[in-house]
């Protein structure tokens, strides 16, 4: 099932329809990462998984900073307010570590 049909699928079931987030998490064609590589408690561990990920990948548009750091920013803002406080933390120094990680 692509993304269209997982759409087409649950544009009726208002419940489902708010999972769309979850589905391109799960089957996205962007990036391939580690299982749970959200929830490490190690930035340097998260930003190299990432960096990883977008370095092997073959379906990404631009360049595997911009993978990497929008796959990572997707989760945080998909969060949003559910996000404790010490993930939003953890993850932050995330992205400060990709960046390091690419420069």
């Amino acid at each position: 099932m692509n993304f269209r049909d997982f759409l087409k699928s649950t544009k009726k079931k208002k419940s489902k329809n708010k999972k769309w987030a979850t589905y391109v998490t799960k089957h996205s064609f962007a990036l391939d990462l580690e299982e749970g590589v959200f929830t490490w408690d190690n930035p340097q561990k998260i930003a190299a998984s990432l960096k990883k990920s977008a370095e092997m990948s073959l379906n990404r548009k631009g360049t595997p900073f911009q993978s990497a750091m929008s796959m990572l920013n997707f989760y945080i803002n998909r969060a949003g307010k559910n996000l404790k406080p010490d993930r939003k933390r953890i993850l932050g120094q995330a992205k400060i570590e990709l960046r390091k990680l690419f420069n």
